[in-house]
């Protein structure tokens, strides 16, 4: 656990920011059971195919797989159900609002423990197009390049 913000990082969706434009990110809160927790900290999580939903007013997630806990018995819940998460009212009209009039989506970034809550960071989003991923994939090679070549630079002076 890091030592100045206790924040563990339990999962992280790196396809989303291949994906997608990242506009805003909120942090909300989850409702889970017992033995989902404790199978979180050991790190049994998955982002790869969630996706969240609003609903009367209301944020959920979808798809995404938290390991039945080993230990656990008849308490353990289905590794796929559906969790609420827990925002403002008034972010949650926000996201809303954005998702039906500028056509964005709502993306989970990341899984962590903030001290000992379960917090997961959700993006408003847009799609890209092919040739902006491609776009992306070149600055970051020319980026890496760049860092590449002043290291190496830095180190023959």
């Amino acid at each position: 656990m890091a030592k100045g913000n206790g924040k563990k990082l339990i999962a992280q969706n790196k396809k989303a920011y291949h994906e997608y434009f990242i506009e805003d990110v909120y942090q909300a809160g989850i409702s889970l059971a017992g033995t989902e927790v404790k199978s979180l900290r050991a790190g049994k999580c998955s982002l790869k195919e969630s996706f969240i939903r609003m609903e009367n007013g209301q944020a959920f997630i979808y798809n995404m797989h938290i390991s039945p806990y080993e230990q656990g018995n008849i308490f353990n819940k289905d590794p796929l159900r559906v969790r609420r998460l827990l925002l403002h009212k008034n972010e949650i009209r926000k996201i809303a609002q954005q998702v039906q009039a500028a056509g964005y989506t709502v993306v989970p970034l990341k899984v962590y423990f903030d001290r000992s809550y379960v917090k997961v960071d959700i993006a408003l989003a847009k799609g890209k197009k092919l040739y902006d991923k491609r776009e992306t994939i070149a600055k970051n090679d020319q980026r890496r390049q760049a860092e590449k070549e002043f290291k190496i630079r830095n180190l023959t002076l």
